[in-house]
């Protein structure tokens, strides 16, 4: 082999040296670039269970309230009927007039609970109708009374006519 050759095979090794050096550099600069990434991802979801876990103390005590209150899944419509149902024999049993009951839509925008809704007109003795609302008001039962509007009667004064829409929180059927 001549020196010239010589020299053009140092000068081909050398360029093929480089240019691997180059290949790996990037693959090297990547690499380290996924796993910085993906350190500092770790880091912040670490941070993000660290204070669930110090927030999650603050709520421990409605956490196990709700796992021991939460009631079935349920259709609807077996929700809505049953909760028109109890608010009419809850009314009448308390001396109650009821007038009017109306079936309101069901709002089922939430992801773990959906709500059914009734509107019921009725006139009453005051008293009795605040023990009807402390019946119908029902936390455990994921029931409340809302919209309440309490007017005179018109034609006896001792009673009192009232439009109330109540709604019950329920889990859907899957």
């Amino acid at each position: 082999m001549s020196d010239r050759e010589k020299k053009l095979l140092a000068l081909l090794l050398f360029a093929g040296f480089v240019i691997l050096n180059f290949f790996l550099f990037t693959i090297y600069s990547q690499t380290k670039a996924r796993y910085t990434n993906e350190l500092e991802t770790a880091k912040s979801k670490l941070q993000q269970a660290i204070l669930f876990s110090e927030s999650s103390e603050e709520y421990a005590e409605e956490m196990e309230w709700l796992n021991g209150n939460e009631p079935e899944p349920a259709a609807y419509q077996d929700i809505q009927s049953e909760l028109q149902k109890f608010a009419d024999a809850q009314a009448r049993k308390l001396g109650l007039t009821v007038k009017k009951q109306d079936f309101l839509p069901t709002d089922q925008s939430g992801i773990y609970y959906h709500r059914v809704q009734v509107k019921i007109n009725l006139t009453g003795k005051e008293q009795a109708l605040y023990r009807w609302f402390d019946m119908i008001n029902d936390p455990e039962a994921f029931r409340a009374a809302y919209q309440i509007i309490l007017k005179p009667n018109s034609q006896d004064d001792t009673l009192i006519d009232c439009s109330a829409t109540l709604a019950q929180w329920f889990p859907p059927a899957t």
